[in-house]
């Protein structure tokens, strides 16, 4: 008898909405965070109407997030933020050519931004293959009208409650 050793971890629990076609015409809202947690992105400066004021690298983010309707003709960047560990992003699914080309999942877009990234990010360190993104993202798939511009406040709001945010960090 094989005896198998291997340590059992434990289950991630998915992120994703079962039975969802993540490329499907609609809005969605997302967050990205950085590895840890850690303020690489920008600072939030300013007082009364605090601001992002972005770092190099999330300057580079920023470049890609505007590439992103260029790279994927079937998705637009409706609004973004930029803060000091995470990012978030308020893209919509268009596809209206009606070829039945599938469009890019949303899976797909965030993939490409977090790969090109890191990508440039260590290039800037010095460094190969260093995680700057957690694994995975956030998806909240927007419902109507009310929550599209419910998505859109929190987004605007975001650098205004940087202090009291659920990802914000003293480090």
């Amino acid at each position: 008898m094989i005896m198998d050793n291997k340590k059992e971890f434990p289950k991630r629990k998915p992120t994703r909405l079962k039975n969802f076609d993540y490329s499907e015409n609609g809005a969605y809202f997302l967050t990205v965070c950085t590895k840890n947690r850690k303020k690489i992105l920008s600072t939030i400066v300013g007082e009364g109407s605090p601001l992002p004021n972005l770092l190099r690298y999330g300057k580079i983010v920023e470049e890609l997030i505007k590439t992103i309707p260029d790279k994927y003709r079937e998705i637009t960047v409706d609004y973004y933020v930029i803060m000091p560990n995470h990012t978030h992003l308020l893209l919509s699914v268009r596809k209206d050519d009606g070829r039945g080309d599938p469009s890019p999942t949303v899976d797909t877009v965030i993939g490409w931004m977090k790969y090109h990234a890191t990508k440039e990010i260590n290039k800037l360190r010095g460094t190969t293959g260093e995680k700057v993104f957690q694994r995975s993202f956030y998806d909240h798939i927007i419902r109507n009208r009310k929550d599209y511009e419910e998505i859109y406040k929190y987004i605007h709001e975001n650098p205004l409650r940087w202090y009291y945010d659920e990802l914000y960090t003293e480090e």
